[in-house]
């Protein structure tokens, strides 16, 4: 699908980021020279074309104080995971969560929980509540802890 002129301009005003203001999508209209309900019925139209995969916050966890942040692994019986997952998903720490084929011998885990805490403490406490949610479906986990904040960018445009 060909861009047009406008397209470009959205997602060059965009490929950084939405502002940080309480009206990011008339903020960026303002940057266009058009209003920002043009801008958000644009990057919807995106959305629903498949130019776009999707429109979403990105937290800098460090900057939050959550300094200790660890991607829990857990080896979850398979005719549970589906069940399991979801509600580990569904806890307050955890950002993200996702099932992933395991690969053994050597990688039994199938079920992954970002946790963020201000300490590596805080964060095996929540993996702790997450085994105690996971109970006897659970034959295993560990934490694999950040050591290298990677950045993050959306959408770019080659020159």
């Amino acid at each position: 699908m060909a861009l047009n002129a406008f397209d470009r301009a959205l997602i060059a005003a965009t490929q950084g980021g939405l502002p940080l203001v309480a009206r990011p999508y008339e903020a960026v209209g303002a940057m266009l020279g058009v209003p920002g309900e043009q801008v958000r019925q644009r990057l919807a139209q995106m959305l629903q074309d498949g130019l776009i995969r999707r429109i979403g916050a990105v937290p800098n966890h460090y900057r939050l104080g959550y300094t200790a942040n660890g991607m829990s692994v857990w080896d979850v019986a398979d005719e549970h995971v589906a069940a399991l997952g979801p509600r580990v998903a569904a806890l307050p720490f955890v950002s993200h969560c996702y099932r992933r084929p395991r690969h053994l011998p050597g990688w039994p885990y199938n079920l992954f929980a970002m946790l963020h805490g201000t300490s590596r403490a805080a964060v095996r406490a929540q993996a702790d509540e997450v085994a105690a949610l996971l109970g006897g479906a659970c034959r295993g986990h560990d934490i694999l802890y950040s050591t290298a904040i990677l950045k993050k960018t959306g959408l770019r445009l080659k020159d």
